[in-house]
């Protein structure tokens, strides 16, 4: 069978393409890193010619697509893409930007990696770095089942047929689940296969493979692995040097593949039958055409390429030339390919009298002049490519700095955690900022959740830095064969971060333990000294105590509920003058998710129980403790550190209940408001305010529309009479977040745009502002 060659090029976007889609000869889907998703449109057969357009302007990266065919109702398909804003966008694939959006799909918390359709065309399934893949109806347009049980990003998502879907984590995991199986929206996998490193791509195995495998995964560790369904492990595929973005199948029966090692490689069987290099630093993705077989590729210079097999689709002689000149001039770092000793390595008659052993043999050859170059064996072709000249980049100092005997542009150090030491994180101009930081997560073991935040920081840190020429250096090639090459920083959106809508849950959990268990157990003595044995606390009891106040110093969850129950009965059976320090235990209980699901015939749910233990009970003539409302908000809002507590609160009675709490210490209703200017009490009521705005966002349907108009009302309340920036700040960011739940059309939405000009008026701090240009832009 012939090797592929370029059949053309497509250049358009200006940043790195990371996805790309062809499902047919026609028409090729792009979606990259400019905030851009493009459709190609083929004008010409020989050479193949395509048209651009811009399909998808965003304001955010683009990470994601696929493509569902036609329709009685979308008689051009329908292009779905997504990305970083966590938003996946539906729409016509004959679209332009001034178009809407058929529908906008919001449930996922963090960027939204993959994309892919489920047999039958009635669902698409999503994965993403929230540590969830998400199954949506296209009859409803909203989530039909959540796929849960990954410990850390889902990168990829293939579904099998209408009723199995694998998915491939961060956590090294292969989980299988079986969509019959969904309880409460939720699905848990109906097995784990346990891999060896991170899983960054899937792909199925076509049938009459010999392998007899149903599926293939790619990880970082360069490796194809072969499964069956049952989770056995039937084949590798060997070949790839660095971390495999992307998988897919060709109707040939083969499996191609991309990835950093700046290859797509083409595998039958067992072999790789063929490597094509590009004068990138990475493939992200690789996408084949099912009709005629031929394959596109996305890669970090913002060009998208086509390689066929057929002579009549071939490129140009000229764009032929160009792309394998383009390839010759690359440079390759040297960390890439190691340790180099010049002196013994073969001269350049070494490739007209050796012949290479397998596909993709890479081999070093000293020229003449004294540099090395990098030359690959094409089996196809039975000779050697070469495929770029071997350099030592630096940084624009001219300067390396050396770490674990290695020389790099940069060493960062990295606090990650505070009190905790400084890790070291080495970087190179030549590398990948997103590549780079998943190895700075490998080897520290660090939560995969860090890697936007290490790689951002790389990209921030080396801002206009390129790998240039020192004083002495002349005409030296360009690092990656044309102009447009990938260096820190560039085709990344040079606006301000946004913050709404905010994904995160926060919390107020720190505590001086001391002085708060030394005041129960004064008031114990007390109620002992009185002879009030049916509220105070016999010694196992305290034993109880102790034990709670153990595990919150180590920073571990409460699982007696036996505790939750002790705690539960001081606040709300204790002299409201004495509920203080149980409450500030119950506030930082709450995060444990036994507290979330104790619920007392007596005394209700930990929502009941905190605001009970705040309002009811007060003194004839007295007025409410400012700091046991603040305690009572501060419960509330820890209670959303779990997965028990978001189910609690999504209640619509316990929603109600949150509210209207809120509304008593605001004044809203009529009564007093309770400390009207105490910073503490209205930063914890305006924390709590965000979780329940990111509940709203990140679920969909789970906070009722009257829940959200009555906080969208008090969130007006504090915006028209707090100063405080902190208070000011909170209050605009959950007010920004339900802003995009209930779009900007809402009469109860647009009724905020008052309030938030006048917050910013009055504003003297530039975080404030700026969060109310956000608020301002989303109603405009």
């Amino acid at each position: 069978m012939a090797d592929f060659k370029l059949s053309a090029q497509l250049d358009g976007h200006t940043a790195d393409v990371r996805h790309v889609c062809y499902p047919s000869p026609d028409i090729i889907f792009s979606a990259a890193r400019d905030c851009t998703v493009r459709t190609w449109k083929r004008i010409s057969s020989s050479p193949p010619a395509f048209e651009s357009s811009v399909a998808t302007q965003g304001s955010e990266f683009y990470n994601s697509l696929t493509y569902l065919p036609p329709s009685s109702e979308y008689p051009d398909g329908l292009v779905v893409s997504a990305g970083s804003d966590t938003i996946i966008d539906v729409r016509n694939a004959s679209a332009t930007p001034s178009d809407n959006a058929e529908r906008l799909l919001i449930g996922h918390a963090r960027n939204v990696c993959a994309l892919a359709v489920v047999p039958g065309g009635q669902y698409i399934v999503s994965a993403s770095w929230d540590k969830t893949a998400r199954v949506w109806s296209l009859r409803k347009w909203e989530t039909e089942a959540i796929l849960t049980g990954n410990d850390e990003a889902v990168w990829d998502v293939l579904p099998l047929d209408a009723t199995t879907i694998v998915t491939a984590s961060a956590d090294k995991n292969i989980r299988i689940y079986d969509l019959r199986t969904v309880t409460a929206a939720q699905v848990a996998p109906r097995s784990t296969i346990y891999t060896s490193d991170v899983i960054r791509a899937l792909c199925q195995v076509p049938k009459g493979h010999p392998s007899g495998a149903d599926f293939a995964s790619a990880s970082n560790d360069g490796v194809i692995r072969l499964w069956k369904l049952s989770g056995q492990q039937v084949g590798e595929l060997h070949g790839h040097e660095s971390f495999i973005y992307s998988l897919a199948t060709l109707p040939s029966g083969e499996l191609v593949s991309s990835g950093e090692d700046r290859t797509v490689r083409v595998w039958r069987d067992f072999e790789c039958v063929q490597t094509i290099t590009h004068p990138a630093i990475s493939v992200w993705s690789v996408s084949a055409c099912p009709e005629n077989g031929d394959i596109v590729t996305g890669a970090s210079d913002g060009i998208v390429r086509i390689f066929s097999r057929s002579p009549e689709r071939l490129a140009s002689p000229d764009t032929l030339a160009h792309f394998n000149e383009s390839v010759k001039s690359s440079a390759i770092p040297q960390q890439q390919v190691g340790g180099v000793n010049k002196e013994k390595l073969p001269g350049p008659d070494f490739l007209k009298n050796k012949s290479g052993t397998k596909e993709g043999q890479v081999q070093m050859i000293r020229e003449e002049n004294g540099s090395v170059t990098a030359h690959q064996w094409s089996m196809g072709q039975q000779q050697w490519i070469n495929v770029g000249t071997v350099v030592d980049a630096v940084g624009s100092s001219g300067r390396k700095v050396e770490y674990n005997g290695e020389s790099y542009d940069y060493v960062f150090d990295v606090a990650i955690e505070e009190g905790q030491p400084s890790l070291k994180l080495p970087f190179n101009l030549s590398e990948n900022p997103y590549a780079r930081a998943q190895k700075f997560i490998d080897d520290n073991e660090l939560s995969q959740n860090f890697l936007d935040q290490v790689a951002q920081f790389i990209v921030t840190n080396t801002q206009g830095a390129t790998i240039g020429q020192t004083s002495g250096d002349s005409g030296a090639p360009d690092p990656y064969g044309t102009e447009s090459r990938y260096r820190p920083g560039d085709g990344n959106d040079s606006s301000k971060a946004k913050t709404i809508p905010q994904r995160e849950y926060l919390e107020i959990t720190a505590a001086k333990y001391e002085p708060v268990f030394k005041k129960i157990l004064s008031v114990n003595s007390a109620l002992v000294a009185a002879g009030r044995k049916d509220h105070s606390l016999n010694p196992p009891a305290q034993e109880v105590l102790a034990v709670v106040r153990q595990r919150l110093e180590a920073g571990q969850p409460i699982i007696d509920e036996s505790a939750i129950k002790l705690i539960s009965m001081m606040c709300t059976q204790w002299d409201y003058s004495d509920r203080l320090a149980p409450l500030d235990v119950l506030r930082c209980v709450a995060p444990s998710p036994i507290a979330a699901k104790f619920k007392s015939p007596d005394w209700g749910s930990p929502v009941q129980i905190a605001v009970s233990a705040a309002l009811d009970d007060i003194p004839a003539g007295a007025q409410p403790n400012e700091n046991c409302a603040m305690m009572a908000a501060r419960t509330i809002a820890n209670l959303f550190k779990s997965s028990e507590g978001r189910k609690l609160l999504a209640q619509h009675l316990e929603g109600q209940r949150a509210v209207a709490f809120f509304e008593r210490v605001l004044g809203i209703g009529g009564q007093t408001a309770i400390g009207p200017f105490n910073r503490n009490l209205l930063i914890a009521v305006t924390t709590a305010m965000v979780n329940l705005a990111v509940l709203a966002s990140r679920e969909p349907g789970s906070i009722s529309s009257s829940v959200q108009v009555r906080l969208l009302t008090a969130l007006a309340r504090i915006l028209q009479k707090q100063t405080e920036a902190e208070v000011v700040f909170r209050a605009l960011v959950a007010a920004g977040t339900l802003i995009t739940v209930i779009g900007k059309t809402a009469p109860e939405a647009r009724s905020l745009s008052s309030p938030i000009s006048l917050s910013k008026d009055r504003a003297t701090d530039a975080r404030v502002k700026d969060i109310a240009d956000e608020c301002l832009a989303l109603l405009g």
